[in-house]
């Protein structure tokens, strides 16, 4: 008795795609078995060894426009099974529907949504004069520097002609639904601190523990400065404020050895209404203000800060918007906090929208327990039917011609 969408779902979420080792291969021939059964055309792009992305495309009535993009990830992130109530890979569903497995919310429901979606508009006799292309890739939950990042520069993305895009958002506890336009820039930064080394019975000058204590004060002062800017006004959201978190501490050889070098990490999450260099030169000063021989160096980056115009002259957004007053959608319009594809696809100036149809639900992702509703599951079918249908009906732009 089953609805034969929701029991599509499990299936997916039985593959194991988990990192470090994720079974990409399955995944992918489950989602071209998918789209063959849909009539989609596939094409399998390999943007570096083992690393595949799957497009699979509903081509419209006039090629010419430009496309409607549904991209989602397949891997998902480690679980620690002893803190599941029920096995992670199993897609076990409760007496209540809710359907425990990893990827429930982050973001194998995406995957099936779309392609049910697609699946409902087809057998209703729906044709659209965009094309929709939906784009499986790999490695998002690593940084996606082997998936999206990649897959942008080449050809095979160009030539889909990419006109709006849709990614993942995240759940919303409450009635409402988050949709993201933008991200913070994520900074991964690495500290580094010589100092004199020599016995630790001794009160040596100029060690690196010294000029590291200095660094993580300043860090960490300015970060509860944004914890409680954040805390202070209930306008913002998390991805209005800059986040900042010391994630790893390295140095020391031996108790009785004072260190010559120490090192701090720190995970940085930046808005995009912070100027950037203005920002790096402050980065600079903390380093410096600590003392000779500290240095900085840089894991991650980014420096785009594109956002998506949430305009309702904008003819994307007054497509997706006017589908969401229709249907009496809430939405909730903000900067997403932590980093999904969406960044690389608005790096190379197409718009794009965070968006996964799950309200009244606890935000889960990457959380023990992940869990998403069987009845919420289905209703993000119907929305996504509805958004496609307003999406590749959007007549053409004065750059179309």
């Amino acid at each position: 008795s089953e609805n034969p969408s929701v029991t599509l779902f499990r299936e997916y979420l039985r593959i194991d795609t988990v990192h470090p080792k994720p079974d990409y291969d399955a995944a992918v021939q489950f989602l071209e078995r998918v789209g063959t059964e849909l009539g989609l055309a596939c094409q399998k792009v390999e943007v570096c060894q083992g690393r595949v992305v799957l497009i699979l495309t509903w081509q419209g009535t006039n090629p010419r426009l430009r496309s409607i993009l549904l991209n989602s990830h397949t891997d998902v992130v480690p679980v620690f099974e002893e803190h599941w109530t029920y096995p992670p890979f199993e897609a076990v569903k409760d007496s209540q529907g809710n359907i425990y497995a990893r990827g429930a919310q982050d973001m194998k429901c995406v995957s099936i949504q779309y392609l049910e979606a697609i699946r409902r508009l087809k057998t209703e006799g729906k044709s659209f004069a965009r094309t929709i292309h939906l784009t499986f890739v790999p490695d998002e939950e690593v940084g996606g520097h082997k998936g999206m990042e990649m897959f942008v520069q080449r050809q095979e993305f160009k030539a889909l002609n990419v006109g709006f895009a849709m990614d993942e958002g995240l759940a919303s506890p409450s009635d409402t639904f988050s949709v993201f336009y933008g991200e913070r820039s994520p900074w991964w930064i690495k500290v580094k601190c010589t100092g004199s080394p020599g016995h630790g019975s001794r009160f040596i000058s100029n060690t690196a523990a010294e000029k590291m204590h200095k660094v993580i004060n300043s860090f960490l002062a300015f970060r509860e400065s944004e914890k409680q800017r954040l805390k202070s006004d209930s306008n913002l959201t998390l991805g209005d404020v800059t986040s900042l978190n010391m994630t790893m501490l390295e140095g020391g050889v031996s108790f009785n050895v004072v260190p010559s070098e120490m090192a701090s990490s720190f995970d940085i999450r930046i808005p995009p209404t912070v100027d950037l260099k203005a920002f790096e030169k402050q980065v600079a000063t903390w380093c410096r203000d600590a003392g000779e021989g500290v240095t900085c160096e840089f894991h991650q980056k980014c420096m785009d800060q594109h956002i998506t115009s949430t305009e309702e002259s904008d003819p994307w957004w007054k497509a997706f918007s006017g589908v969401c007053r229709d249907m009496k959608l809430q939405l909730k319009l903000e900067i997403f906090p932590a980093a999904t594809d969406s960044r690389y696809i608005r790096a190379v100036r197409h718009p794009a929208i965070g968006f996964s149809p799950m309200n009244r639900t606890p935000v889960l992702l990457h959380d023990h327990n992940e869990f998403l509703n069987e009845q919420i599951f289905l209703r993000g079918i119907e929305i996504y039917a509805r958004l496609l249908t307003a999406l590749a009906s959007v007549p053409p732009l004065p750059a179309e011609g």
